[in-house]
């Protein structure tokens, strides 16, 4: 769009909105010299662009803000199961952003500003946890990155399923190009059964409203016991990521934070952006905290040789691993191959892995 069309005009009663003017509508919007007949009261405020004039717009490509994992102007979502390790995954998110630096195979091409809600964390474990994703960094943030607590602020933070709530954070979003909301069950009391469509309907409409005005969302959610995020569907409707963090099936408490990336929905993403990847969060040599992942399907290589070297039968490591007989076959494979190239899969906390990424960030999941 054009620098001087403002699509977030000021909201006006059906009997006031004034038709649009030359000089008030985007350029490639036909302004009708008879003003159209209004109908039921509604307003004709919004109008329909016809095919040739959109397709003849100069509409600027969207740019990343993390590449490959959000554009501007995305919606999208991360859900997990408690304890997995979201929020420390989203504060990685956030510090990268902020900083223009890397975050797994994520990096920010330059900074920007982060409005970062909590609305579950005691004020303490938010500080320590922020203060390690910095730690961890490649790069110190340089955009502004501002953090709205409900346990740091003195007045409470107000649930986002009211017009008060999301006014109250409408007032702190200046410089932020992503707002991270953390998590949403917390952060929208009220709203109404999770399972109701009708619930959301709010919270889509400000969304869209924020994406409308060129800020990013990020929601953070819990999972309901089928796997997927707990709720109605109809969040996924507008977003255009959905990824889901869980636990893979040989992962034992002692590990921390360990789990598996899926991205489950995926608008604008392509090729290995969207393949998954295994992810662990430990200590560095420094003793500072260190992310590492793999290629999920390296991670499985290695689990299937070594079980199949312990003398576990196919069939025996598929149910062990809780994946299918093929996936079985192709990981065995894959092992082989790579161990007659001399690059045999190694799990990603060993040093000196050759299919390991590491970057800095914590050793529990939160």
């Amino acid at each position: 769009m054009t620098a001087d069309f403002d699509p977030t005009a000021i909201e006006v009663s059906p009997d006031e909105a004034p038709p649009l003017s030359d000089s008030d509508a985007p350029p490639w919007v036909n302004i009708d010299k008879e003003p159209a007949q209004k109908t039921s009261g509604v307003s004709d405020e919004a109008r329909p662009v016809d095919l040739q004039s959109l397709l003849g717009a100069d509409l600027p490509p969207r740019k990343w803000l993390i590449e490959g994992f959000m554009q501007e102007r995305d919606l999208a979502m991360v859900h997990a199961y408690r304890g997995i390790g979201k929020s420390r995954f989203t504060q990685g998110l956030a510090v990268a952003t902020a900083s223009g630096g890397k975050f797994l195979r994520f990096s920010a091409p330059v900074p920007k500003g982060v409005l970062l809600v909590d609305g579950e964390l005691p004020r303490e474990d938010l500080q320590k946890m922020l203060a390690q994703a910095v730690a961890a960094s490649d790069a110190e943030p340089t955009a502004p990155l501002q953090i709205l607590s409900a346990d740091l602020s003195e007045a409470p933070v107000r649930s986002l399923a009211t017009n008060a709530g999301r006014d109250q954070i409408e007032r702190h979003l200046d410089g932020a190009s992503l707002l991270i909301l953390d998590s949403i069950t917390t952060l929208c009391p009220g709203s109404g059964p999770e399972n109701d469509a009708e619930s959301w309907e709010k919270m889509q409409s400000w969304l869209l409203e924020l994406r409308r005005r060129g800020i990013s969302v990020l929601l953070v959610h819990h999972e309901g016991k089928s796997g997927g995020q707990r709720g109605t569907s109809k969040r996924e409707d507008v977003l255009s990521q959905v990824i889901q963090l869980k636990r893979p099936a040989d992962y034992e408490a002692s590990e921390g934070a360990r789990f598996e990336m899926h991205f489950t929905k995926f608008r604008g993403l392509v090729g290995d952006t969207v393949t998954p990847i295994e992810v662990r969060l430990g200590k560095g040599p420094n003793g500072i905290d260190e992310w590492t992942w793999q290629p999920l399907e390296d991670a499985q290589a290695f689990m299937v040789k070594r079980l199949s070297d312990e003398g576990m039968k196919q069939r025996e490591i598929a149910k062990e691993l809780g994946i299918g007989l093929g996936t079985v076959n192709r990981a065995l494979k894959r092992a082989l191959e790579q161990q007659k190239s001399g690059c045999s899969s190694v799990p990603p906390q060993a040093n000196g892995a050759r299919n390991t990424k590491r970057h800095g960030g914590t050793g529990d999941g939160t």
